[in-house]
């Protein structure tokens, strides 16, 4: 599938900033899921200095800085990526059940290290604790393998949560969200995260975009995509002539599959959670206070309509 993906974002201060610095993650890398066939960042007022590197987990990261006093900041991130799916491994190449990944992960004085333990730990948003393990049990049987408990796991989220627009913040708990049962795309991937490694499973989070589809005869809406969040599983081969492989799983919309959940994902960056790859932060000197207005578009780029305006675009963020 061949996506385009514009990714707006505008802050509007109500004071001047004096001096900012400012850390993104908007630009997807290439991977066995996706080929990133272009990329550009616009950023109004344009940087003192622009710099890209790759940080501790492989993803792009963008750091400028501004030095002049400003009240508006613009960043257009845009892409354009084309996307496939992959086949699943052979059942017999991977670890036969869920308790033996657990122990392969079970920290063992001595032992060779396997870069996927950092996920096995407990991070900011998605932190260990009995009442996750309690909760993913019931998908856990004694020698279930791990991808139809972790897919089990998943479902138990999308069928017992409800999704609700604005009912919470980055700032709310996992465990809030957990007791609820109620939260956006990013609670239900921390939930899910919480709950593999509660049971000494290894899973990240993911960042990315997902395409929408409006309804029958409807006008696909410019904006109406956003940013998307969901997990991955780490599920390692039976022996060493063998693959294993991250078994990505969407708890919003109940998808999952190798590499990615299916062709209408865009993955930007991957990490322990929402902390590791926040699309946009920054340190600001002034601004005492600011609105923020975000506009995503994920759309094939057969139905780009080459009449359609920059102009127009910005207006819709």
């Amino acid at each position: 599938m061949q996506l385009r993906i514009l990714h707006d974002t505008l802050y509007t201060y109500t004071t001047p900033v004096e001096n900012a610095q400012h850390v993104a993650h908007l630009q997807p890398s290439s991977s066995a899921t996706q080929t990133v066939h272009s990329f550009a960042l616009s950023i109004d007022p344009e940087p003192t200095a622009l710099h890209t590197h790759t940080d501790a987990f492989g993803n792009v990261m963008s750091h400028w800085t501004l030095h002049q006093a400003h009240q508006r900041l613009h960043v257009r991130a845009s892409s354009q990526i084309h996307t496939q799916v992959l086949s699943a491994p052979e059942p017999a190449s991977l670890l036969a059940n869920w308790e033996s990944v657990r122990e392969q992960f079970r920290y063992r004085a001595g032992q060779s290290t396997d870069l996927n333990s950092q996920f096995v730990f407990a991070s900011h948003h998605a932190p260990i604790d009995e009442a996750f393990a309690q909760f993913a049990r019931p998908a856990f049987a004694p020698e279930r393998s791990l991808v139809e408990a972790a897919i089990s796991l998943m479902q138990s989220i999308y069928q017992g949560f409800t999704y609700a627009s604005q009912s919470t913040d980055i700032h709310t708990p996992a465990l809030q969200a957990l007791q609820e049962r109620r939260g956006v795309c990013q609670d239900f991937a921390h939930i899910l995260i919480a709950c593999l490694r509660s049971l000494g499973l290894p899973a990240c989070y993911l960042s990315g975009y997902l395409l929408t589809h409006p309804p029958e005869g409807q006008k696909r809406l410019v904006g109406s995509d956003a940013s998307h969040a969901w997990a991955a599983v780490y599920v390692p081969a039976a022996h060493e002539h063998a693959s294993g492989g991250w078994l990505h799983l969407d708890p919003t919309n109940n998808r999952w599959g190798w590499g990615s959940p299916g062709e209408d994902y865009v993955q930007v960056a991957h990490g322990r959670d929402f902390a590791d790859v926040s699309p946009l932060r920054g340190i600001l000197q002034g601004g005492a206070s600011h609105s923020l207005q975000v506009g995503v578009t994920v759309e094939p780029l057969e139905q780009i309509d080459p009449e359609e305006s920059t102009h127009e675009r910005l207006q819709t963020t």
